[in-house]
């Protein structure tokens, strides 16, 4: 019997009940009824409530200032031990598809391959061919601009390695993306994922395996107003998406769906879902705005930079030839602000690197004037791809639900305990990794 770790980004399980009262998610609502749902706890600060640093959190068993990981892409080869390499010490053979702001260092993984923002070597020859167009097409779908090569080799992958019992599922998402319901592209390549994942767990039997899905946690923040349990008072507007539709639901329906088959394919296995934080609806409106070309906006703003690397939604990091360059860089670009000094983005210098966001949360109109320095520009609305109205916000309490539990021996816990009772479930020790 092995370990199967279903990393659900993000996801309200809260709302999955409300969902569960109302006689849907019939698989997620009878695993909690059995196995209980149980909280986790991370950190405090809204702004150390990110994704990318509860993953850490649950990988290594530390704090956020214990590991000191902030910020996607950070993790490296001199960051704390994971789980996957402190089992694998241990005998255990493990493997991981798409685990967020993770590192692969194993010496000899089952299978691994890495999140579309982090740089790390790849484990498995299907996963190598896999890798490029799944990271593209992530990191193209702010704005829809997915190459034609991209989708060509992204369908290339599918045909490789969708399971044949869903091929009605990944019609009906490309159905619906072209009629406008575009939160059904996340979900197509969460669906690859759960396929690549259960395929490469047949094949390969790793004692411990996780698999993380982000369609979730994307839709809830675009989306959150529209479900049907929703009960605050803010609306989409009808131009942003079809007051009929609930991409919540939907969503959902699909990790009921792929927790249902994972359960199906390895019945004997013992299953773990564990959300890392969750969303809760947001309470005013904010909209979110991508560059479309980061390195030609930099160059025209006169920003010194030696490449940039996209990152999730607004991010990017600029990556200077030394401290000095990206100081001018740093200047040049907090000079940037709306006619009445606003700033547009925040920089976070990190010495030779910056990582900025574009935090202007505003509508930009055609017409929108900015300031750059002394210089009065437009253009900006050409520049920009909007990406969503903020429609969730993080909290830092997670869910988690383990069918080695039953409902009554559940108790909250600190999110730093994950690997520790992974690593019980696998017969092996927790060795806490050096802060």
């Amino acid at each position: 019997m092995g370990v199967l770790l279903l990393e659900l980004n993000e996801i309200n399980f809260e709302q999955v009940q409300r969902y569960a009262a109302r006689g849907q998610l019939p698989v997620l609502a009878g695993l909690i009824e059995r196995h209980g749902l149980c909280r986790t706890t991370s950190e405090r600060r809204y702004e150390e409530l990110e994704p990318w640093i509860q993953w850490v959190t649950a990988h290594t068993g530390l704090t956020l200032a214990e590991h000191g990981i902030y910020r996607l892409g950070d993790v490296d080869e001199r960051s704390p031990d994971q789980i996957w390499e402190v089992l694998e010490r241990q005998g255990v053979r493990v493997g991981a598809i798409s685990p967020m702001n993770a590192v692969n260092r194993c010496t000899d993984a089952a299978f691994f391959m890495p999140d579309p923002w982090t740089t790390s070597k790849i484990t498995g020859k299907r996963l190598a061919r896999l890798f490029p167009p799944v990271a593209a097409a992530v990191n193209g779908n702010a704005d829809a601009r997915i190459t034609p090569g991209t989708a060509l080799r992204l369908l290339t992958g599918l045909v490789s390695n969708a399971l044949p019992g869903n091929y009605g599922g990944y019609v009906a998402d490309v159905a619906a993306a072209a009629r406008g319901r575009s939160w059904r592209k996340a979900m197509l390549l969460d669906r690859l994922l759960a396929d690549v994942f259960v395929r490469e767990v047949r094949t390969h039997r790793p004692g411990f395996a996780s698999l993380f899905l982000n369609a979730g946690a994307h839709i809830q923040h675009h989306y959150l107003f529209n479900s049907a349990v929703y009960e605050g008072g803010l609306r989409n507007p009808d131009w942003y998406v079809s007051p009929d539709a609930d991409p919540v639901l939907d969503v959902y329906s699909l990790y009921d769906a792929i927790v249902g088959q994972i359960r199906s394919a390895f019945p004997q296995h013992r299953l773990m879902l564990a959300t890392g934080l969750h969303q809760d609806p947001h309470g005013q409106l904010t909209m979110y705005w991508r560059l479309r070309e980061h390195a030609a906006f930099l160059t025209a703003a006169g920003v010194p930079f030696a490449r940039v690397e996209p990152r999730m939604s607004r991010d990017f990091v600029a990556f200077c030839d030394d401290a000095a360059q990206a100081e001018a860089a740093q200047q040049r670009l907090s000079s940037i602000t709306s006619q009445e000094g606003k700033p547009l983005f925040t920089v976070d210098n990190r010495g030779d690197s910056l990582f900025v966001e574009l935090t202007w949360s505003a509508d930009i109109p055609a017409d929108f004037v900015y300031r750059r320095g002394n210089e009065t520009v437009g253009g900006l609305r050409e520049a920009v791809a909007f990406v969503a109205i903020k429609n969730g916000e993080h909290n830092g309490e997670g869910y988690f639900v383990d069918t080695g539990r039953t409902a009554g021996d559940v108790v909250a816990f600190p999110l730093t305990e994950l690997p520790a009772h992974i690593a019980s479930a696998c017969g092996a020790r927790w060795e806490r990794a050096a802060a």
